[in-house]
Parts: structure tokens; sequence; C-alpha cells
């Protein structure tokens, strides 16, 4: 009987812990159309997989009549399990208890998962919906978040870090996320902001909901903060194991392989007249990203910020390759401020984590203006510049128009690193375009200016200077692509490069 007893009060402790903040606080939950912490976890990890740890875990707070108020779990759920059968640690703060706020026994929680996926090189996946720190326990909860910084901060670089945001995300709490690999939001139920709008309202007196200041859309559109916007929870659990599917476990790993039965020689004619003839007309860079990739498949990472450059996944024969391309159909494709930091960021993480790169070019240089200027285009292109020059994954570039001036350097060209480099013969790889060249070149000069012009068009408007120095390895019909860029990372599968010895960069930040 004692035996049997000690069972019975093991499960009510369980049940006490699964309930949470009870029944009509998981309602209310569900009436706001978010799931809670245990149903996020469920649809997050392959059924039955998931092991709980710390769940009997309790504050040890006596001030403010907390040493009455005990939820076993202290509004977190944290343990590992699998996605698509491969190993992965996570934490999902539970709003119904105490609003999902950090204690100190609620961040050494966290803690200690991070702690394992660590040594077990493992991704860790934060579902974050809380209310801040828990006032009640002042500087000790304070100082949990800063062991929560230290701990991603460490693991950057070392295991994959994916947040999502799924209710409040306010005050120190951001910077977790913020410090992570890749963040998502739910459009209209997560928010995430330094100082709210209230405490806006009394220092600054601007009146801004928090939607406006803090919400997916802005954070996806406006900031950079988030890299996706999701239309539900649901779908935001779905994103994740989409995403964690195109990147490895760790940084000593591969990216796992999936099987196609896309033909690895498939031509596509259509290619040769997708490029338009005039140098001035936009088109879709996506649709040809699309028409070399695995099924036609694109996922991709900021979506919705800096629409002038393109990032993101795709397969080429079943691996995994990340992909930045100019996006001629937005500003033409130009390098600001804002790509430029999209771009860095999206290379380094591929670098870290062994994912080849393949830059899609058709740049015609930084955008001019005060405003960028002044924004510091300087040192935000030098990002990009330097995260490509840093990068020793496998890197290949295909030139399908322009390449102009300093931001044909920039874009993975041959003098930082790229392994291969292809051009279409629609390339243009001059200092500038013609109609500007000639304006330099023949300010004072007389004669007629459009032959200047034609002349200038003849001899730099097409890549084969470029190829006869050796800057370009091949200039390829364009319905080869698919083919070639297959060849090319297939080749370069067991590169190996290094950069100098040192502690690290210093990155312009």
């Amino acid at each position: 009987m004692a035996f049997e007893q000690n069972v019975e009060e093991l499960e009510r402790r369980r049940r006490e812990s699964e309930l949470g903040g009870g029944q009509q606080r998981i309602d209310r939950q569900h009436s706001e159309g978010k799931l809670t912490a245990r149903e996020r976890i469920a649809l997050l990890f392959d059924p039955g997989s998931f092991q709980e740890l710390d769940q009997l875990v309790v504050h040890r707070s006596q001030d403010f009549g907390m040493d009455k108020q005990r939820v076993a779990g202290d509004g977190v759920v944290t343990g590992y399990g699998t996605v698509q059968g491969r190993l992965v640690y996570a934490f999902a703060q539970d709003f119904t208890v105490f609003g999902g706020s950090l204690s100190e026994t609620h961040a050494a929680k966290i803690v200690k998962i991070m702690d394992l996926a660590m040594k077990n090189g493992a991704p860790v996946i934060g579902l974050n919906d809380s209310g801040g720190a828990r006032i009640q326990e002042g500087v000790v909860s304070l100082g949990g978040y800063a062991d929560i910084f230290l701990r991603n901060t460490l693991a950057s670089g070392v295991v994959p870090q994916i947040s999502a945001i799924m209710g409040p995300c306010a005050g120190g709490a951001v910077y977790s996320p913020a410090i992570t690999d890749f963040i998502l939001m739910v459009k209209n139920t997560s928010y995430m902001f330094v100082t709210g709008p209230d405490v806006i309202r009394t220092v600054t007196h601007e009146e801004v909901t928090k939607e406006k200041l803090g919400g997916a859309e802005t954070h996806n559109q406006v900031s950079g903060v988030a890299h996706f916007a999701a239309e539900s929870d649901e779908d935001c659990l779905a994103l994740i194991r989409e995403l964690l599917s195109y990147v490895p476990s760790n940084n000593m790993e591969e990216a796992p392989r999936v099987a196609t039965n896309d033909d690895v020689n498939r031509v596509d004619a259509q290619l040769d007249a997708f490029i338009p003839e005039s140098p001035n007309q936009p088109y879709e860079m996506r649709e040809l990203i699309k028409t070399i990739a695995d099924e036609g498949h694109f996922f991709e990472v900021h979506q919705h910020y800096a629409r002038n450059l393109v990032v993101g996944f795709i397969r080429l024969n079943g691996y995994s390759v990340g992909v930045v391309a100019n996006q001629p159909a937005f500003l033409a494709g130009v390098l600001d401020i804002d790509a430029s930091r999209k771009g860095a960021r999206f290379v380094r993480f591929c670098d870290s984590f062994n994912i080849p790169l393949l830059v899609l070019e058709d740049v015609p240089g930084f955008l001019p203006g005060v405003g960028q200027e002044y924004g510091g285009i300087i040192i935000h292109g030098a990002k990009l510049l330097y995260a490509l020059a840093e990068a020793t994954v496998p890197k290949v570039t295909v030139i399908t128009r322009k390449a102009y001036g300093g931001a044909y350097c920039v874009m993975n060209s041959k003098h930082i690193r790229a392994d291969m480099n292809y051009a279409y013969p629609t390339a243009e790889i001059a200092v500038m375009g013609a109609e500007g060249a000639v304006n330099i070149l023949y300010r004072n000069a007389p004669g007629n200016r459009e032959e200047k012009v034609a002349e200038f068009k003849e001899k730099f408007a097409n890549p084969y200077i470029a190829a006869e120095r050796g800057y370009i390895d091949e200039i390829i019909e364009p319905r080869f692509t698919r083919r070639k860029l297959i060849t090319a990372f297939a080749m370069l599968r067991n590169k190996r490069d290094r950069n100098p010895p040192k502690k690290h960069g210093n990155i312009p930040l």
C-alpha cells in the first residue's frame, strides 16, 4: 500500500503541474487565440518523444504572499525530444502561471536544458510567452535573465538557437531572443519591445499601441528584428519544424540530406529568356531561385524586411544551401543599410553551421542618398563584405545581369574567396552603368554621346573581360544553371579553408 500511495502522490503532483494556472486561465489563453505551453510542445515535437525535466520544481520566494502561491513547474515547461527524429531541447513559458514571469527557479530550468544542449550538440528552441521578470523576486529574477543571456552567447555558432515569440516579450526578456539565430512571431498575439506604450507615453509623449510598437508585422517589416511572421501558433510551430530540417544539429555536423526525385540534370529552357533584354526592366528573382531548387521549393527567411535582398534556404540534390540574392523587382536590387545587415546576418549563420552559400547577383550598386550616408551605409555595407569574405563554407556566385562597382566586389566575387563564379551571357560587369560612365569619361569631350554609350556597352557591358581575367570561371547558358550548381557544390563538398588564428575578428558593428 505504501508504494501505491507514493505513486498516487506522484500522479497528483504531475496532474497539478500539467494543469498549470488552472482551467480558467487555460480557457482565457484559448480565447485569445493562443495555445498553452504543453499544447505547443506537443505540436513541436514528434508524437510521444518529449521528455519533461524539472516538472515538480517550485519557486523559493517568501515575500508578498508568494509562499502561499506555489505551482509545480513554476511557469515553464522544459525538456527534450525529437523533431523529425533528431534530438532537440526546448522550453515553453506558461502564461497561465504567474503570467509566465521569470523567477530564479524558472530561469534555472531554462539554463539546465541549455547546458545539456551544448554538451550534447543539439538545437535549443525557446517558446516565449512571458510578462517579464517576476517583480516579487527582485534582483534574483534579473540575475536569472543574465544567466540565460550568457548561455545564449556561448551557444551562438555552436548549436542552432530558435526563438518563437508567442505572447508578450518585454524589457530584459527581449535580449535572449535577440542573441538567438532566428526569431518567429505570431500575428496579432505576440509583441516585443524594450519599453511598452505606457512608458513611452510618459517619457516621450508618443502615442502608440502594442501592436504598432512591437507586433509581428512591425518587427518583420520595419525593424527586421523578427525573421518570420506566422498566422497562428500552429503555423509558427510548423515553421520551426521546417526550419530545423535545413540546419545541422551543431557546428560539427552537416545539415541532413533529404531524398529528392528531382533530376540533377534537369534543363530549364525557359531560363534562357528569363532575364529581360532591357537592363532596367525588373524581374522576380524568387522565380529563378525556385526554378533551380529541388521540387521548386524555397524556404525564405526575412521575407518582409529589406526586400531588395532575398535570403533563405533551398535544396540542391537533397543538400541544404543558403541563398543570398539581389531582387531586381524591388529598388532594382540595390544594396542599402537594411539589405546589408540582413544579408550579413544570414551569411554568418550559414558559415557557422556548415551550410554552403549560393549568391545570385544582379546589383547596380549601393543606394545613394544623404539618409543612407548619415545612417552609416559605409559600416553596414562593410558587414556584408566582411561576412562573405570571412565565410569558409563552399561559396558559389552566379551573375545574372548587373554587377557594378563596389557591390560587385561585395557580392561574393572571386577576390573575396568565392570558389566558383559563373555568369550568364547577359551579365554586365563594370565600375558603373554605361550612361553614368560616359557622363564622367566624356564630360567635356565633343562627339556623339550615343556612340560613346554604345562603345562603352560593347567593351564593358558583358562578362568577357572578367572571364578573360579568370574572375569568372565559366559563362553559362541559364538553362543549365541547376546542373552547374549541383556539380559545383558536389566538387566543393570536402572543401577545407580557414582564417588566420585569432580570438575573433572585429566585424564593423
